[in-house]
């Protein structure tokens, strides 16, 4: 059974549970409570749950009450009465949004007799849960969608960084650690899972190479099993990367982030004492955490995406771009299409940058990418899938093709390839123009066709004239029909 089939099979569950008062959202909490003591039943390590606690237990019970009870027990219990570091996490205040004990049955039945891998063997346990977290974040009402973005955007982001073993990555804002699982997956292909690293390489990547924070509760729960699925021990810290606690996370590699849009609570600011330009402007406080959190070796870069009022702001705004384009090599701003995120309209780019050795006039220019311009309104209809990005990708690598990207230590493409992509909507504009623009960014975008077509029509007075003029010549032809009918 496919990871997708078996997703649907988990998901169709909930409509079982609805009468339980169980929202999605709840739902996917109470699968991940699940599926975690019957994860450790088959990776094995149930040395660190309580006998009395264990999956088979919990299967084979006849008494629903009783195995409700116990689980109810276990989830109060467990964070105190394991070893484990991951289960301690995962469990921490957790509690049932089941009421029936029959429900809570038919959930450990129907997960256990699923079949937990494909034909050619491979585990499928966390592509299953990117599929649960991917259907919880397209219902509305979950609220879960702004914890995820896209797949096809997070893999094209990771593709054009081009992570390298050895390198520590971090996502600041990592909601279920989308971004930080399919840069892991990405290593995976290229090293046959690790299998070619020795023992102390291998930990690393394991334990050391992705990590992140997360500040919602629920979230966090569902990053650290979604990291745990995909086999990874990563570092995911409960907190806001805004106060005092980010100015540790430093001297990375990499980053790759979709920062919650919105401002603070109140307007406030950030507790930081590090930030040159602390603003209640919380994408703005994160470009800046993002930027200075990178290694200053020419080689740290990062992609990250952010709303458009960012590219233009005045006050702090200006002088977070302009420090950027000092510190660090913006070399491209893609404009994406609107409507790809949880909140319908909200209007996005994904800005790609390193960190150079020297801290002034590192930005000669900005190549800029209009997805956004006429072209389609994804959705049910039109899907949002990784071939929307392929002429981008040509742009940005110059022609030469994603697969050689990871060849190019930071990503970056020699701007001499660039200038030979023929395609209007990719265009470079010089730092002295941005400079001139009062350093906005919000530039590089086509001409739209609609109003295009629109002025073709002409000035709205000429058409008026042009419109009376034939609605008085009608009428004189209806009134000499009149007289001639008598």
């Amino acid at each position: 059974m496919s990871a997708d089939e078996i997703a649907n099979k988990l998901w169709n569950l909930c409509n079982v549970l609805r009468d339980d008062g169980v929202t999605y959202h709840q739902y996917l909490n109470e699968l991940t409570f699940i599926l975690f003591l019957k994860l450790s039943e088959v990776k094995g390590f149930e040395e660190h749950v309580p006998e009395n606690y264990r999956w088979r237990g919990f299967v084979d019970e006849k008494d629903n009450t009783e195995a409700f009870n116990r689980y109810r027990t276990f989830l109060a219990e467990i964070s105190n009465k394991t070893t484990s570091a991951s289960i301690k996490e995962i469990y921490a205040n957790a509690s049932t949004s089941l009421r029936k004990p029959v429900n809570f049955n038919t959930l450990v039945q129907a997960i256990d007799l699923l079949d937990w891998y494909e034909e050619d063997d491979r585990d499928t346990m966390g592509d299953i849960y990117e599929s649960l977290l991917e259907k919880n974040a397209g219902e509305k009402k979950s609220g879960a969608g702004q914890y995820f973005t896209p797949r096809p955007l997070i893999n094209v982001m990771v593709q054009l960084m081009a992570p390298k073993l050895g390198e520590r990555w971090n996502d600041p804002a990592a909601g279920t650690f989308g971004f930080m699982i399919a840069a892991d997956e990405y290593l995976k292909n290229k090293t046959d899972h690790y299998f070619e690293l020795n023992d102390k390489e291998r930990t690393f990547q394991k334990e050391k190479a992705f990590s992140g924070v997360e500040l919602v509760t629920d979230a966090h729960r569902l990053a650290l099993m979604n990291a745990r699925l995909h086999g990874m021990e990563s570092d995911i810290i409960l907190g806001d990367t805004l106060t005092e606690m980010g100015k540790n996370i430093k001297n990375l590699d990499g980053v790759l982030a979709n920062p919650p849009f919105g401002t603070k609570k109140g307007g406030e600011r950030p507790t930081r004492d590090d930030f040159t330009f602390p603003t209640s402007n919380k994408q703005l406080n994160f470009l800046q955490h993002i930027y200075r959190s990178l290694k200053k070796d020419g080689k740290a870069r990062a992609a990250v995406v952010l709303p458009d009022n960012v590219l233009f702001e005045d006050g702090d705004g200006q002088k977070i771009r302009r420090d950027l384009m000092d510190k660090c090599n913006l070399h491209t701003i893609l404009r994406l299409p609107t409507g790809i995120f949880y909140a319908a309209g909200v209007k996005t780019n994904v800005l790609f940058f390193t960190r150079e050795k020297t801290e002034v006039e590192n930005t000669k220019g900005v190549w800029f990418y209009d997805m956004r311009t006429n072209t389609p309104n994804y959705g049910k209809r039109t899907p949002f899938t990784a071939n929307a990005f392929t002429d981008f990708v040509k742009a940005y690598t110059g022609g030469i093709g994603i697969d050689k990207v990871d060849k190019k230590y930071h990503g970056e493409i020699e701007d001499t390839k660039r200038k030979k992509v023929k395609d209007e909507r990719w265009q470079f504009i010089t730092r002295e123009t941005i400079t001139k623009k009062n350093d906005s960014l919000d530039l590089g975008l086509i001409a739209d066709d609609s109003i295009s077509d629109a002025a073709d029509l002409g000035e709205p007075i000429d058409i008026a004239k042009e419109a009376m003029t034939e609605l008085q010549t009608i009428t004189k032809q209806l009134q000499a029909m009149i007289k001639e009918l008598g």
